[in-house]
């Protein structure tokens, strides 16, 4: 049986590569010179809008079932739960199996989900219990779906385009934000919630299309382990998980960006889950107001992924912190508002300051982390990063129902500074601790 083990000296982060400089436009869109990136990057911008436009009415479905803010949190909370319990062995298998072929099982599983979903409401059987067990079904595929997506960019355009890439994919992300809303919006007060179930489910064809094109002679090879049975199967899988973790300990960097993330994303990035209430009772706009503020949050987001991929620098630490920062104030600075259009403008910087500060975190990680661990890493930061929102969900839910959707807005900004606070300590201290390294070699050699 082979070992995947390494030894200790592999664990240390790779230096990361400075991609060439390119001019004018090109500079924006680097990394779609590669064919399979091409495919990847089109089929996704058209199924991302699918998924918005279901989000956005799954929330407006639920709100018009149980008129209850705790429900809204609860169903997030089901969609999200599974993220935190299966998504490091999802890491485990994206590290194991061909991804393009994970990636063809889980895309067709979440268009059957949306097609199911459309049935239930067109035809007017739909129950919260129903909308419980599919957002559950749904947590589960994307276990598996979100840490494989993350790790296969890198087969498709290399480590130099990286962080184009990250930032393009941000970019499709927050486009399909911006559009899916606004047009889910339009359509509930036109011809209700079941179209937008189906029009998710639809968008999942030209992604299907657009992976069975790809070229796997071009992907960009990494080696995997070879198991010969299944007992050894089930040990590497748990030797596998500690590589991962051991890897995090010993990368303080990787470490302070994953607690961020989490930390971040446990209390502030839940603003959505409140956000059809924040419309509705706070701002006093119907469907299409709601409808507009999430396009609203999504253009500041689109606008933040534009200026990364064109920038196209490498990240580190203290970008990460300064967005946390901005992000914390913008979502503070939000929640206190109460007129309508200072309202949009103050979501889209919230949008640009949370796509400045997750992209950042994601682009740092895996240009930081070996190509043999890039799953295992991804699924850790996808476990932080989405698998605590169901507590996140159920917080930011359980608080606005007892105190109103501005105190919980604003709570989760205001805990979320300490995530900001913390990363600045931490900065100042990785500092220290690089100078003194230093010094100690300088005398060691002298």
């Amino acid at each position: 049986m082979q070992s995947i083990a390494k030894n200790d000296q592999e664990l240390l982060p790779i230096e990361p590569i400075e991609p060439k400089p390119v001019s004018g436009f090109l500079r924006a869109i680097t990394s779609l010179k590669h064919r399979n990136f091409r495919l990847f990057w089109t089929g996704q911008n058209l199924s991302l809008i699918g998924t918005w436009t279901q989000s956005t009415g799954e929330a407006w479905l639920v709100l018009q079932l149980t008129h209850n803010a705790f429900m809204l949190g609860l169903e997030g909370a089901l969609q999200f739960l599974p993220v935190m319990f299966f998504t490091l062995f999802g890491g485990v298998i994206a590290d194991r199996i061909p991804k393009r072929r994970v990636l063809l099982f889980t895309q067709s599983f979440a268009l059957l989900q949306a097609a199911i979903l459309f049935f239930l409401v067109s035809t007017g059987r739909i129950q919260m219990w129903h909308m419980f067990v599919l957002a559950t079904l749904l947590g589960i595929n994307n276990a598996l779906d979100m840490p494989t997506r993350q790790a296969f960019v890198s087969e498709m355009v290399g480590r130099e385009d990286l962080p184009n890439a990250i930032a393009l994919n941000s970019s499709m992300f927050n486009l399909a934000r911006i559009v899916g809303p606004g047009i889910s919006g339009l359509l509930i007060a036109w011809l209700g919630v079941a179209p937008l179930f189906l029009i998710n489910a639809l968008s999942f064809i030209p992604v299907l299309i657009g992976l069975a094109m790809i070229d796997t002679k071009q992907l960009h090879k990494i080696s995997r382990p070879v198991l010969d049975s299944a007992s050894g199967a089930v040990k590497n899988v748990w030797r596998s998980l500690g590589e991962g973790f051991v890897y995090i300990r010993k990368t303080t960097v990787v470490f302070v960006v994953i607690a961020i993330v989490g930390w971040v994303s446990l209390f502030g990035i839940n603003f959505n889950v409140v956000l059809p209430l924040f419309a509705t009772e706070v701002l006093n706009s119907g469907p299409t107001g709601y409808g507009f503020i999430s396009s609203a949050f999504g253009a500041g987001a689109l606008l933040s992924a534009i200026w990364l991929a064109w920038t196209n620098k490498q990240p580190g630490l203290s970008h990460i912190v300064l967005w946390t920062l901005f992000f914390c104030i913008t979502e503070a600075i939000f929640a206190l508002s109460h007129w309508y259009w200072i309202s949009i403008i103050l979501i889209m910087c919230v949008g640009f300051s949370q796509i400045a500060f997750a992209a950042t975190a994601n682009s740092t990680l895996q240009t930081m982390t070996p190509d043999y661990l890039r799953g295992r890493i991804m699924s850790v930061y996808m476990l932080f990063f989405v698998g605590t929102t169901p507590i996140g969900n159920l917080f930011t839910g359980g608080v606005a129902r007892l105190f109103g959707t501005s105190i919980a807005l604003l709570a989760g900004a205001l805990i979320s500074m300490i995530a900001a606070i913390t990363g600045l300590i931490m900065q100042a201290w990785t500092k220290k601790s690089a100078v003194k390294e230093s010094a100690i070699k300088v005398e060691s050699n002298g």
